[in-house]
């Protein structure tokens, strides 16, 4: 639908302008001046005008569509966990908003990889590329891809996975907080035996996750050796199910999960065998992803800062495009606790409070 084109002939531009101001926040003289590319509008104002062209559907007029500052590289895993999207979507939306043109690369198993997508990127003269929890979070992976990369000049930033030895800004999430705030709730609660469901420790999020773990264990139930407690599958619902399972199995009340998708495998399991959550198994999830408190039971789980560490990742990447000097570490971002639903009080808590009041 075009400027000039609308759902009904009783539509005029008077009522589009009210529309658009609407949708935008704004009031009907400002859409105004942006459609018509005067100047004196805050860039954040003119950002929130074309958003609300987009979302209700009309057209951009020519002379208001941006002209590409560059080309970025954003490189993300399947597009099956929800926290993927989200990532690229923000990441995308704040690299348009500054001008440059986002080129998403998703990968998908049998399907093209990271390495293709690199070099097909430097075909397309690239200004620069972000990776999202890429081959640079796998221990196994050889970092000599990157070193080319930098060799030849490519502004590059990395989300989640940190790699001391990439010489490259990185933005992560703290695993390490995110097991200290889940097993701490969990004590709170009453639970003594805490188990964690994750992925293969080969990926750094998944080794700092375990970490994480251990150290909160050993903090508050004096669990010196928290290995019986962690069972390793994959980051899907599948392996969530299949890593609770054995947990369930081995008498924990309680998971942490290193994945929303996981946790969402952790309840199919309880409920496979005839178990209530929270009432039986009490479990955490981890990313927030999007529509993750719709769930039944809502999860409870780890938020990651999916806003604020996409914008650090495109400061640093327009830092580095710029050759403005950016340290070549880690920024981490604290995680937040958000409980729903899925967790409560501990089977034995529940007993002695009943026992106590009857």
């Amino acid at each position: 639908m075009s400027l000039t084109q609308f759902p009904s002939e009783a539509l005029g531009p008077k009522t589009r302008l009210t529309d658009l101001a609407k949708q935008a926040g704004v009031s009907t003289a400002t859409v105004s001046r942006v459609l018509n590319g005067k100047v004196g509008v805050a860039s954040e104002t003119r950002q929130a005008v074309l958003a609300a062209l987009d979302v209700l559907g009309y057209e951009r007029p020519e002379k208001l569509r941006n002209r590409s500052a560059g080309l970025v590289g954003l490189i993300v895993p399947e597009l099956t966990n929800p926290v993927f999207p989200a990532f690229a979507q923000t990441i995308e939306s704040m690299l348009s908003q500054r001008g440059y043109t986002p080129l998403l690369c998703t990968q998908s198993p049998g399907g093209t990889t990271e390495d293709e997508y690199i070099e097909m990127l430097l075909d397309h003269s690239i200004d620069g590329i972000i990776f999202l929890s890429g081959l640079h979070a796998d221990t196994q992976a050889s970092r000599t891809r990157y070193d080319q990369l930098r060799s030849r000049g490519i502004p590059l930033v990395f989300i989640n996975g940190y790699a001391a030895e990439i010489d490259a800004p990185f933005v992560s999430a703290d695993d390490v907080a995110a097991m200290e705030l889940s097993v701490r709730h969990l004590v709170s609660l009453g639970h003594q035996k805490i188990g964690l469901a994750t992925g293969p420790d080969r990926f750094i999020t998944a080794k700092r996750k375990v970490d994480g773990f251990r150290e909160a264990m050993a903090r508050h139930l004096g669990i010196e050796d928290a290995t019986e407690h962690i069972s390793t599958s994959l980051f899907t619902v599948e392996g969530g199910q299949a890593a609770g399972g054995d947990l369930i199995d081995s008498g924990h009340t309680a998971i942490v999960c290193g994945s929303d998708l996981m946790a969402l495998g952790a309840v199919r399991a309880a409920h496979q065998r005839k178990l209530a959550v929270p009432e039986d198994v009490s479990i955490i999830g981890y990313d927030d992803s999007p529509l993750i408190a719709f769930t039944d039971p809502p999860l409870t789980t780890v938020r990651q800062p999916v806003s604020a560490m996409s914008h650090a990742a495109i400061s640093a990447l327009m830092a580095v495009i710029s050759g403005a000097p950016t340290p070549r570490s880690e920024l981490l971002f604290h995680p937040e606790l958000i409980v729903r639903n899925s967790t409560g009080a501990s089977p034995d808590m529940r007993l002695h409070a009943a026992l106590r009041n009857g």
